[in-house]
This record gives structure tokens, sequence and C-alpha cells, in this order.
């Protein structure tokens, strides 16, 4: 790994601190504080003026070609901007589906026409995307979805039900894999469409959480018509696509945010166990010792994969490395932080519990991390068998159609 920024690379690190600098500006303390809290046509509204003041001065999409309106930069420089860009305070994005994963697949698998109708608005936040992949009877195991697709003349008509969708209420477009061929095993019967969210027939239902937000949605989808030119890939190409989009979502999502390793020993520093500041308790040391040494690999696979960048290649599999041990971590650290404050870790009111309640509301999201961008078990099984390179584990259904699948009936 090469620790250091190149010539060129520190300038461009340069000039994105100045850029930032004159639009927004430094975290405190206090504002580095991560709040999972919902989000409302204000944020929304700010995201936009936000993504178009990025996109305006080459800094969004940076590695996009500039007929898109990226700036022909690297990945590498990409990654820096987003560095730097968590040092400052700026309004919560809503276009990391978007940006970061639908319009890189459309790019990969998209024809011409659908790449420039729709690359440029979304980087200059004019249109929000979401991901219409997980289904009440398929979340991991996201090749048995059921929800079908039916070739009529030029257009598909989509019938079924997407679950676990990311703000969806204000999304304009919408990324969808269906079922377009039961009769074949269930990776091969996939097809993948460009769902404009403003099509007859959708119905769109908010999920409120036990943390209290309802930024998850329910999506119905009855007798929905999509034109053929709207599939991105050939027909039954759509796990092709999906894998794509997946590999793009995992580097997106690849840090839990929350209570870190800085956050627990700060108040470990602050409170007190039999008398003495529970720093000196040698369980407490340890359990710190534990996460600090996670953090700090973590920061050395990032730096792997930022090598990579500079280095003119892709990162690989080991992206799921980030989200599987963040997510656990955070989940960790924020149940460790309520049994350190005692009897006070029940109280929910940020107006009086300590730190404003910021542990207690990280406990009741944090276990949404480990299924979002998929799953403890499906990245267990990602690195065990691209990264390890040790064998797939067994599967009933391979090669087995779709149809022929048995199916539990209540």
């Amino acid at each position: 790994m090469d620790f250091n920024d190149t010539p060129e690379e520190a300038a461009f690190r340069a000039e994105v601190r100045a850029f930032l600098d004159a639009h927004a500006p430094l975290k405190s303390a206090e504002a580095r504080t991560y709040r999972s809290r919902e989000l409302n046509a204000e944020d929304v509204r700010l995201s936009r003026q936000w993504q178009a003041t990025k996109a305006a001065a080459g800094f969004a999409g940076i590695h996009w070609p500039r007929k898109y309106g990226g700036r022909d930069g690297t990945q590498m420089q990409a990654a820096i901007f987003a560095a730097e860009e968590e040092r400052y305070v700026v309004p919560p994005s809503v276009f990391n589906q978007g940006v970061g994963m639908a319009l890189p697949t459309i790019m990969t698998h998209g024809t011409d026409a659908l790449i420039d109708r729709y690359a440029r608005p979304a980087l200059f936040g004019e249109e929000v995307w979401c991901q219409l992949f997980s289904e009440p009877a398929a979340g991991s195991d996201l090749a048995g979805l059921r929800t079908r697709a039916v070739r009529d003349g030029a257009d598909w008509v989509i019938n079924g039900q997407k679950v676990w969708t990311s703000n969806a209420h204000f999304s304009q477009f919408g990324m969808l894999v269906a079922r377009t061929d039961p009769t074949v095993p269930k990776h091969a019967g996939l097809t993948f469409f460009i769902l404009d969210m403003a099509t007859p027939g959708i119905e769109v239902r908010r999920l409120k959480q036990i943390s209290g937000t309802a930024n998850f949605c329910e999506v119905f989808l009855t007798d929905v018509r999509i034109p053929d030119h709207h599939r991105l890939g050939g027909v039954g190409d759509g796990w092709k696509v999906a894998l794509t989009m997946l590999a793009n979502e995992r580097f997106t999502v690849g840090k839990a945010e929350g209570p870190d390793v800085e956050d627990i020993l700060a108040l470990a520093r602050t409170l007190t166990i039999d008398g003495r500041p529970a720093i000196d308790d040698a369980c407490v040391r340890e359990k710190i010792a534990r996460w600090y040494v996670q953090s700090e690999g973590l920061k050395y696979t990032r730096l792997r994969t930022q090598t990579a960048f500079s280095r003119g290649r892709a990162p690989g599999p080991e992206n799921s490395i980030g989200k599987l041990v963040s997510a656990t971590k955070l989940q960790e650290i924020a149940a460790y932080g309520i049994e350190l404050l005692g009897q006070a870790g029940a109280v929910m009111d940020t107006e009086v519990a300590p730190l404003n309640a910021w542990f207690q509301e990280a406990l009741l999201y944090a276990p949404g991390k480990r299924i979002a961008g998929g799953t403890d078990e499906i990245l267990r099984n990602i690195i065990a068998e691209r990264v390890l390179k040790m064998p797939g584990e067994m599967r009933a259904d391979k090669d087995v159609p779709f149809n022929q699948i048995p199916t539990s009936r209540r």
C-alpha cells in the first residue's frame, strides 16, 4: 500500500479543500454526530442543491466522462473528494443510489440513448433513484424473487411487490429486476428494467421502523407497463446486471455511520465504575482495544482500495469486508455504550439523555445496517468464495427450473 498522495493527488486534494471551504463549514465535535432521522422535503431540496453545486464545479461524478457532466477524472480522485467531504457539514445525500449505483450500472449495460437520457439529470441533482430489488420472499436470496414481467408487444407488464426500498416515496426512477422466465433456473430467468416511478399501477407505502423513521418503503406493482427500450441488458441477463449494481452498492455503502471507537472511548473517560473512571477498568479497555484493532483494519482495507484506484485498478470483492465488520462493530459499540450508561441508557429523550441519546438511537438502527446492502451471511459467502477461494456452499436449487423449486404453503 502507498499511504501518500502523488503530487497530482495532493494538488487535487488542495483543490477539493478550497472548494469545500468556500461552500460548507467544517464539522465540530457535535456536528460529527450522525443521526438516523427521517428525511423530509427540505432535506431533499438541500440535497438537490448541494448535488447541483458539486456537479457545476466538476466534483460530482468525478470519474465520469465529461460528455455526461463528469470530469474525466480517476476513481482515486473520487475517493479523495468523498474522504474530504466527510469532514464538512453538508446536506444528507439522496443520490447515493442514483449517482453511486444506478447510473454506473446503466453506463455498463445501457444503450447510448439511455445513458444520454439519465446520466446528466442524476448527476446534477434533478432526478432521484431507488433500488427495487428485495421482496417479502426474496431478501438475501435475490434470485428467488417472484415479481413477474410478461412481454406485451413493445411493453413489459409487471406485477409483484418490492420491499425495503429506500426513499421510494420521493424517487423519480427505480432500478427493477423481475422474473421473465420461470421455466429456467432462478438466476437465468431474470431481466433488468428502468422504471419511471410515476407510471400508473405503482403504489408506494412507507414502513415505520423501530427507530421511528420511515425512509424504507414497500412498493406494489399492478399491471405496470415498462417500454422494452427501458430494459437494461438482454432478456434473461438480469442477474448479470444486478451483480454490477450490487458491486456498486457495496462500495457505496461500505461504511456504517454512527458511534465509533473514539466515541465509546470518550464516553468511558466521562463515566465511572465503582468510583473510578470506566476507562481504568480492564474489561472496558479490552473491549475498546478490540474495536480499535477492527477500526485500524478497516482503515487499511480502505487504503488498499485507494491504492488500487491510484494504480488504475478496480477494487475486488474484498469491499464486502468493510460493511461486514463496520456494521457489526456499530451494533456492538451502541449496545456497550448503553451498558456503560446504566439506567440513563434507557432514556430516549434527546433533551435530557447523555449525549442526546446518540447510543440509544444507534442501537435501534444498527441492526438494519447488517441487512441493507447484503446481509452478514451473504457478505461472508462472498468473502469466503471470491476472496479466500473456498468451495461454494451447497445449493439444493442449483440448475433446477424456478417453477419446480418447492415452496412452503400455509
